[in-house]
């Protein structure tokens, strides 16, 4: 009843054609940056900003990306990681080399990205399904080996690692948990709503045309070149940029290892579970990512049991596969299918569908 559009007329092309529609999606939006703005930076913990909000807004980031190239447009891809690693070391190159702000750093890590993802994203004007996959894979083995066998990326670190100094960004510290949390968050906000506008213009039904049937899309007169190429510009852009955060604000020190296979997989993963094709589901999904695990090495304290350390990090594996697992089977179109059900019940609510 409290969530129904009764009286609520579109007078005009541009209103009916907003992102949110309904008045009380447009108030639930502007609450909740109100809060993810202000209530949490000054209420929350250090623990709960650096070791799950900001993860989860960086993941939730990546994995923007990946569903624009695999939700939206139906390229298959599992090399992201190695496109995030791309955008990592190269926004740190310009940092050490040319000492560039630390926002142009980022946005550069996310062009080389760019270039990166295009080159590998050629393979999609032939090939399709499990060989573009197969493509991707290669794409992320070159690039870890490349990151640890070429010392230029590095800077001839003897270790291989390497470490970003103190952040600023416009004269004004990123030090603390919730400067980076802010920082973070600026990011996702910005970019979410591009990518959001985008799938909804133009380019976003090319890319679900492209999706849907490619041939048929061809007949109608939609370049399949120009759709397939653009989507892994975006897609890698967005995930340079997320790899460039997740070494800069979450990790501040890393190696190659960092943006390996798993975490490739880990953001396949995430929009599988939060819905393919949905900018939303890829922070559903990242919200599973992290908090499950989290849940689920405290729930043995909680009940008072004192597991090994591996027989603990074992089970919880296999819980975390099962649930995988289960979400798939009762919801194949992932969490976001779920939040639709939800909002469309609310609307008829408390009548029977």
């Amino acid at each position: 009843m409290f969530y129904r559009e009764n009286g609520q007329f579109k007078s005009s092309y541009r209103s009916d054609q907003q992102i949110f529609p309904i008045r009380q999606d447009r108030r639930f939006i502007a609450g909740l940056l109100l809060v993810a703005f202000v209530a949490v930076p000054l209420g929350a913990s250090d623990y709960f900003l650096q070791a799950i909000l900001i993860p989860f807004l960086i993941l939730s980031l990546a994995a923007i990306g990946l569903n624009v190239l695999v939700g939206y447009c139906g390229q298959i891809s599992i090399g992201s990681g190695a496109f995030m690693a791309v955008g990592a070391y190269a926004a740190w190159n310009f940092g050490v080399r040319l000492d560039l702000p630390l926002v142009v750093q980022i946005l550069l890590g996310g062009v080389f990205a760019t270039l990166a993802g295009v080159v590998f994203g050629v393979p999609s004007l032939r090939i399709r399904g499990l060989y573009l996959a197969v493509t991707t894979l290669a794409a992320q083995f070159f690039m870890d080996w490349a990151f640890l066998r070429i010392p230029y990326f590095t800077n001839y670190s003897t270790s291989g690692n390497v470490s970003v100094p103190a952040l600023e960004a416009f004269g004004l510290p990123v030090t603390t948990p919730a400067q980076k949390y802010l920082f973070v968050l600026c990011f996702v906000a910005v970019i979410g709503l591009l990518a959001k506008n985008l799938v909804r213009g133009a380019i976003g039904r090319q890319w679900m045309a492209i999706r849907d049937m490619d041939v048929a899309a061809a007949v109608i007169g939609i370049r399949p070149v120009y759709a397939k190429l653009t989507a892994f510009a975006v897609s890698s852009f967005i995930i340079g940029v997320a790899g460039a955060l997740w070494a800069y604000i979450h990790l501040g020190s890393w190696e190659p290892l960092a943006f390996d296979l798993n975490r490739s997989l880990q953001l396949l993963f995430i929009i599988i579970i939060g819905g393919l094709g949905s900018i939303i589901g890829s922070f559903f999904g990242a919200a599973f990512m992290v908090l499950v695990p989290v849940a689920l090495t405290n729930v043995p304290h909680w009940l008072g049991l004192d597991l090994p350390v591996d027989v603990a990090s074992h089970i919880e594996h296999m819980v975390f596969g099962f649930l995988i697992v289960f979400f798939l089977i009762a919801e194949p179109h992932g969490l976001a299918r779920l939040w639709s059900i939800a909002k469309e019940k609310l609307r008829i609510w408390p009548f029977p569908h």
